[in-house]
């Protein structure tokens, strides 16, 4: 199958990680979170890539070009324009998914996910498209009260008992109906595709984070530089 990222970030709550660069290219050990991302599909067997470029493409496609891929893997990098949102650019590049089922990810978000497991549960679930769910894990600790106001315990940063978009979709090709040129992949096109019960959800408990603001990516820093980044672990 081949993957779609979705790479138009401006990275605004990036900037004092690095003004310079398109969220796609912010560095995570010394390279960019983009070079995970595929690294995560590549590791376990995926070989075509298509970058959905938006915020300074041309700098991404240069990167593209001349960065070290793994062997046999394929990236292209696709101009699909500034402002398009994320729907839109999956529209954009819709002749290039030979009709075929496809991955959808996002170029901010790391996770040791288990493809396969997706795979299986996306087929066994027989709809236009599955979402990886997570439960992140909360920014601030939270207060444990009693039937009152007298605090009975603290609990730091804790999993949200919601589960969200976790990114790391798989669509069939009918799912390409739902989407226009300006289409928010998260608004109208999944909400379609749930109301119609053609959309299931895959259960992701691992590790999962996005690089939303300059404190993700210092930790995801943090956990490269000791040796520890789950993501790693699918395709050691």
């Amino acid at each position: 199958m081949r993957v779609v990222i979705l790479c138009g970030g401006r990275g605004t709550r990036l900037h004092s990680a690095d003004r310079a660069l398109p969220k796609p290219l912010v560095e995570v050990g010394g390279m960019p979170i983009v070079w995970h991302v595929v690294g995560i599909f590549a590791g376990q067997g995926v070989d075509r890539f298509t970058l959905c470029a938006g915020h300074r493409a041309e700098e991404l496609a240069a990167f593209a070009a001349a960065a070290p891929w793994p062997a046999g893997v394929d990236v292209e990098c696709v101009a699909t324009g500034v402002d398009t949102p994320t729907g839109g650019r999956i529209h954009a590049v819709r002749e290039r998914l030979a009709g075929a089922p496809f991955f959808v990810a996002y170029a901010d978000g790391l996770a040791d996910i288990d493809l396969a497991a997706l795979v299986q549960r996306h087929r066994a679930a027989g709809r236009l498209g599955t979402v990886t769910v997570v439960r992140p894990e909360l920014p601030f600790g939270v207060v444990d009260l009693d039937g009152g106001d007298r605090i009975v315990g603290f609990h730091e940063k804790p999993r949200s008992e919601q589960w969200v978009n976790g990114g790391f979709f798989i669509f069939e090709p009918g799912a390409l109906e739902y989407l226009r040129a300006d289409s928010v992949l998260e608004r109208e096109p999944l909400e379609a595709l749930a109301a119609a019960g053609a959309l299931a959800a895959y259960r992701h408990a691992g590790f999962w984070r996005c690089m939303d603001t300059y404190k993700d990516a210092v930790a995801l820093n943090d956990l490269w530089a000791a040796g520890a980044a789950p993501w790693t672990a699918v395709h050691s």
